[in-house]
């Protein structure tokens, strides 16, 4: 069976995450000690007993999600023998997924990816005055229907499609009153659903300028070593694997649309069969018989999860 680790990205973070993978296991303890010192805060206490409000925040959020994601790889290394280049055909990850989709194969060291992961979440929310931009989901229409909705909302304003997450399921951002208009008309368009998400900043669009300078700057000061395994880019939807491209990419993503849809896809033909959520929550592993109905999916977050899942894995 063929494999791709997915990892997932903001949203899917909740208190206590990646607790009982570092009280089960030392390697887990060590990624999140890395992190922690390489932030110079205690990003683990914050993520074991909040304040939420604090960890929502887009600085903290990031980087603490890739550390639960990175303590489920380095426990399936350290503790199961599966080494990622050898299971798996591909990673990717959704929006700052990606950074730890390329931590752990290794283009990333940790700490890099973790300070990276704190200069974009500040960078992301300082990009827009807070209460400006908004972003909204439209579920039921397709993304080109999607498309035409946000091209007519703008209005000289920005609205663009964020994230095209599975068939049916698209998100648009932008100015606030933009999005609200795009609210309204995709519902006339036929929408099912069409829902203002609680945001903390316009996210995927072209009001993140300020935001894809600031990576571009962080990007070009980190090293980066090829991917030991594939990584698929959210904002290509094909696989790359020369630092040059990755770094350009990474960039390109802070304002352009993730196409989750198109990646999950083009993975599934190309013959992966299995894609392991590898972090907190089950938002991507959920999204996968939508988009890959051929292919199934697992989520590893928790010691039990892993205990459960891993003989599966090693069949690869």
């Amino acid at each position: 069976m063929s494999l791709a680790f997915i990892f997932p990205g903001q949203g899917s973070q909740a208190v206590g995450m990646g607790k009982a993978l570092a009280d089960a296991s030392p390697a887990a303890r060590a990624v999140f000690a890395e992190v922690d010192e390489a932030l110079g805060q205690k990003l683990s206490q914050l993520m074991w007993e909040g304040p939420e409000a604090d960890l929502t925040l887009t600085e903290n959020a990031q980087p603490a999600l890739m550390a639960v994601s990175l303590a489920v790889i380095r426990v399936l290394e350290a503790e199961h023998g599966l080494k990622l280049q050898d299971v798996a055909k591909f990673v990717a990850g959704h929006s700052l997924g990606e950074y730890s989709a390329l931590a752990a194969a290794g283009t990333f060291s940790l700490a890099d990816a973790a300070r990276l992961l704190k200069t974009r979440g500040r960078a992301m929310q300082a990009a827009t005055p807070v209460g400006t931009g908004a972003m909204a989901a439209l579920l039921g229409l397709d993304f080109a229907d999607a498309v035409a909705v946000a091209e007519a909302a703008a209005q000289n304003e920005i609205c663009q499609a964020a994230n095209d997450n599975a068939p049916g399921q698209v998100v648009v951002s932008g100015h606030k009153a933009a999005v609200e208009r795009a609210v309204v008309l995709a519902k006339e368009k036929g929408a099912k659903r069409a829902v203002m998400l609680q945001v903390s900043a316009p996210f995927h669009c072209a009001l993140m300028q300020p935001a894809a300078e600031a990576m571009a700057n962080a990007l070009a000061n980190t090293p980066m070593r090829p991917p030991t395994v594939p990584v698929f880019s959210n904002v290509l939807a094909i696989p790359v694997s020369d630092p040059a491209e990755i770094r350009k990419a990474l960039v390109a993503q802070v304002t352009g649309t993730v196409r989750w849809r198109e990646s999950m896809a083009a993975m599934a033909a190309q013959g992966v069969k299995l894609f392991c959520e590898a972090g907190a929550g089950k938002v991507l592993s959920g999204l996968v018989k939508r988009t890959a109905p051929d292919s199934a999916g697992i989520a590893m977050g928790t010691p039990d999860d892993i205990a459960q899942n891993v003989a599966q894995l090693k069949q690869g």
